[in-house]
């Protein structure tokens, strides 16, 4: 399965013929290395193997290379995609947690060209510049 997201023109490969995630030392990766396998209706992905310094979300709540992520993909509705992600990061987190999300489907829409470093206004706070 293939994910783009708008995002940094970001690709996600989740590996859908059984195999399992990789153990030892991987090369990491933005998006990690995801595996899934279907539970009913739910598609179920394990990830790991992410680089250190990735982020969990586009507020940049950090992550480190010991980051396990743990979805579970559904349709609640034909518009309607429902996203539980359970966070294990002990390089970050004192805990594990989860949360959901909703995602809608919006037909008749493109993706757009969407890069950070185009009207980038927080560079100029970072330490360097």
């Amino acid at each position: 399965m293939l994910i783009l997201y708008e995002s940094n023109d970001g690709r996600r490969e989740i590996f859908l013929d059984g195999r399992t995630l990789p153990s030892g030392d991987v090369q990491p990766w933005w998006y990690g290395y995801s595996v899934g396998r279907w539970d009913g209706d739910t598609l179920v992905v394990e990830s790991a193997g992410f680089k250190d310094q990735a982020w969990i979300d586009e507020h940049g709540t950090p992550a480190s290379d010991r980051l396990r992520l743990t979805e579970r993909l559904r349709r609640v509705n034909f518009g309607t995609l429902e996203i539980q992600l359970t966070v294990d990061d002990p390089g970050t987190f004192t805990r594990p947690f989860t949360f959901t999300l909703q995602q809608r489907l919006m037909p008749d829409t493109e993706l757009i060209e969407f890069i950070c470093n185009e009207n980038n206004l927080s560079v100029k706070r970072l330490v360097g510049n």
